[in-house]
């Protein structure tokens, strides 16, 4: 069963997926000292360089797949870098009370996104992207 609202489906998903990511980069952006700041308190090894990377990434892959551009690879490098990011940074099981029940919630926030960037790296960006519309040409 197909019809033409369907069809929007996976742009609406690329566009509310895109949003994390995005705010999320810009985000580290403008608070980039207390980004590092925290990164460091984490223990995150070159905490400067890993925050500016991070919102590299974010931006970039958020906007490819926003736009379906190159949109499987952009969904391989955001799942790539969501499994150190979550294991490092919602470590929940070294954690205890209120703090570790926030800490899992967004550990299993992680994985459940990762779960949607497999979806979209499997599937591609579908019509409505430039990688549909190259497709074509």
């Amino acid at each position: 069963m197909s019809d033409s609202s369907s069809s929007f489906t996976p742009l609406a998903g690329r566009i509310l997926m895109s949003v994390l990511f995005l705010v999320s980069g810009f985000f580290k952006i403008g608070g980039y000292s207390q980004m590092v700041g925290y990164s460091a308190s984490k223990g995150l090894p070159m905490a400067g360089v890993a925050i500016a990377c991070a919102a590299v990434i974010e931006l970039a892959c958020g906007l490819a797949i926003i736009a379906g551009f190159q949109t499987k690879i952009a969904a391989w490098i955001l799942f790539l870098y969501l499994i150190p990011v979550t294991f490092f940074f919602h470590n929940f099981w070294a954690m205890q009370g209120v703090e570790q029940q926030q800490n899992m919630i967004n550990f299993l926030k992680n994985v459940a996104i990762m779960g949607g960037l497999v979806i979209l790296a499997t599937n591609g960006a579908g019509p409505y992207s430039v990688d549909h519309s190259r497709a074509k040409a």
